[in-house]
């Protein structure tokens, strides 16, 4: 039992909105429920009932009455709440208060700077009155092109409110990654900066913005915000509006346009390192319930909780963060490296500001573990996000041995394709070194065995076998679902495969071992990324590392281990790693073959490329028929697709 690293008090357990929801199902409708995991069966084996106690107990705003609650016999092909006429945006501004702020803005540079609920109403305004004067409408596109800063949050809320669908990209995008995501959604107006500060360093993207904006043309006017240390002389488009000018205007109050529940929101984007993006698109209601139950029940924020997650405009993180704002908390947003001036910057904030709710990714946590650097003391601190990648067990130690011991660690994992996650935190349950505590409220998550059959304390695929509201509607283009069908259901028929490689332990807890697709199927046996991942993330030398199993013609396999160092690779340490492989793991984790590497390729969103790479390594794919602009290093490819020529002569 020494594997518990967190148990919460009862004082916190019993004060926890999830509890207080427990107390309320009780009170109103005769449930009693002793756990989670009882609350959890019920949530999914009464789907219909479960999201309508929601709708119900977060006084949802219904400019109509539903007739039906939940539609349809197969995934993708449900309905839900038909009827229903809802703002997603309406929603946030009903918690609008004098006493506190809305958002606090950070940079590498500047802050923080707290924003108000007044000024929020003020400045979404504005930008609304800019899009009503030129034709926006419920159905239009409005796209950004913007960092993690107020002005994207402004634009959001404004498009929102009035029923236009958002979409955005992170500056660090290149302009081949930006036209493959926003030609295929014609937006009607684009938003944009002409560049960025990262790492103590200006960006001028000048250049590419004006290659873009040349290359829409469905954009009928564009809302420039210009960057303070970057010259605007080539910024001349006769459709572009300063940012400035749209305060001239008479603004009218803030519009909040009722939409169907099923009304598209966002698009969001899959990597895209591969052809084009997925052009995933949520509902307004869909989104509106998934995000007020995690925020609430998972994650616990509370009215006045100040909720930081660092991520760019570009990864769906950034979309979760604005959900902060649906439950009363102060969305904390940030600009910039995490890792400047150094690796304790963003710690510093979450004591200073202070931060209630800290969200990372899981290669952060490992960065600084492995730096082992000293932290402020963080007392209003109660809990730590992660996710991007699993989070190893030896993360979880150095979290509550140099963070806090009280502090409640919540690993989760989802992905785009919901804008949440499917697992994650729990406020009434311990944490456990190396698990993810839960399957999320009202999501029938299971793993299947190589057959088709439910498992528990086995290794199988993630599916989730019922619908939920959050599930995209349909990709934009995509005539009769048929890129939507082959993403998610060529498997497992009406049942939602999600490429994830999962155990579920009889007491409800959760293992990712890493994405399916890059599985090291080694002779037969199943081997999780993850597993060998967690074993180097011990070693100091070790800056990153990438890892995949090639099945060769003659049915031999060859599994390379790529390595980035912080010195050059050496006997010792090839040593040293296959004896912590095989003592700590088995003979069939231990690589063919280790390769120190100048890079290792990730994309744009911080995923690493497993599988692009395994198959330029089989010369299935060559280097160009990779999106680069998909991708946070493109140049790191010309090492694997050198080294793919010496394995296949």
């Amino acid at each position: 039992m020494n594997d518990i690293l967190w148990t919460p008090s009862t004082e916190s357990a019993a004060n926890s909105q999830l509890s207080k929801y427990m107390q309320w199902l009780k009170k109103n409708h005769g449930y009693s429920f002793q756990n989670y995991e009882s609350l959890w069966q019920w949530s999914v084996d009464d789907i219909p009932r479960f999201w309508s106690s929601l709708w119900e107990y977060f006084k949802i705003i219904d400019h109509a009455n539903y007739s039906e609650i939940l539609s349809g016999s197969e995934m993708p092909n449900y309905q839900w709440f038909k009827g229903s006429k809802i703002n997603y945006t309406e929603h946030i501004f009903r918690n609008y208060s004098d006493r506190r702020p809305a958002l606090i803005a950070l940079s590498e540079n500047q802050g923080p700077e707290e924003i108000s609920w007044k000024k929020l109403s003020a400045e979404v305004a504005s930008v609304q009155q800019f899009l009503i004067d030129h034709g926006v409408s419920e159905g239009d596109r409005v796209a950004a092109y913007l960092p993690n800063i107020p002005q994207a949050t402004y634009g959001f809320l404004a498009a929102n409110g009035l029923g236009a669908i958002w979409a955005s990209c992170s500056p660090d995008f290149g302009s081949q990654g930006v036209l493959d995501r926003l030609s295929q959604i014609q937006p009607k107006i684009l938003i944009i900066t002409n560049g960025y500060r990262y790492n103590n360093k200006i960006h001028d993207r000048t250049e590419v913005v004006k290659e873009i904006i040349a290359q829409l043309p469905s954009v009928e006017k564009i809302l420039f915000y210009p960057n303070p240390d970057i010259e605007t002389e080539g910024m001349n488009d006769h459709r572009i509006v300063s940012w400035s000018d749209i305060y001239r205007n008479k603004v009218q109050p803030l519009r909040f346009n009722p939409v169907d529940f099923d009304h598209p929101m966002w698009i969001l984007y899959s990597s895209g390192t591969t052809g084009l993006p997925k052009s995933i698109t949520h509902s307004h209601g869909g989104m509106l319930l998934e995000h007020l139950k995690y925020l609430t029940f998972h994650n616990d924020v509370k009215i006045g909780d100040r909720f930081f997650w660092f991520t760019t405009t570009g990864w769906m993180m950034w979309n979760f963060l604005q959900a902060s704002l649906l439950v009363g908390g102060t969305a904390v947003l940030y600009d910039g490296s995490p890792g400047f001036p150094n690796l304790d910057n963003l710690w510093n904030h979450a004591a200073q500001l202070p931060i209630h709710h800290f969200g990372t990714s899981a290669p952060f946590i490992i960065a600084c573990m492995k730096q082992d650097i000293n932290l402020p003391k963080m007392p209003y601190l109660r809990s730590i996000g992660s996710t991007g990648s699993p989070l190893p067990p030896e993360a979880f130690d150095w979290i509550y041995s140099k963070v806090a011991h009280d502090v409640w660690l919540c690993s989760m994992s989802g992905g785009t394709d919901v804008c949440t996650a499917f697992v994650g935190g729990c406020p009434i349950k311990p944490v456990i070194k190396g698990k993810i505590q839960c399957r999320g409220l009202g999501i029938n998550l299971l793993a299947y065995d190589e057959i088709g059959n439910p498992v528990l304390n086995k290794t199988g695929e993630m599916v989730i076998t019922k619908p939920m509201p959050n599930m995209p509607i349909y990709f934009w283009n995509d005539e009769n679902k048929e890129r939507y069908r082959e993403s998610y259901f060529d498997v497992y028929p009406g049942v939602w495969r999600h490429g994830d490689w999962v155990t579920i332990d009889s007491a409800g807890m959760i293992t990712i071992h890493g994405r399916s697709d890059a599985t090291l199927n080694r002779h037969g046996v199943r081997i999780g990324t993850a597993e060998i991942y967690r074993v180097l993330d011990q070693f100091d030398d070790i800056v990153d590392s990438l890892i995949v199993n090639l099945e060769l013609k003659n049915g031999d396999h060859f599994m390379p281990l790529f390595l980035k160092l912080n010195h050059p690779l050496t006997d010792n340490l090839k040593d040293r790693i296959k004896q912590g492989l095989k003592s700590k793991c088995s003979p069939r984790h231990v690589p063919d073959q280790i390769i120190e590497v100048p890079d290792i390729p990730y994309t744009i969103s911080g995923k690493k490329m497993e599988t692009p790479v395994k198959k330029i390594l089989l010369g299935r794919q060559g280097e160009n028929a990779l999106q680069k602009d998909a991708m946070r290093n493109p140049e790191s490819l010309a090492f694997y697709c050198e080294f793919a020529k010496q394995i296949n002569p």
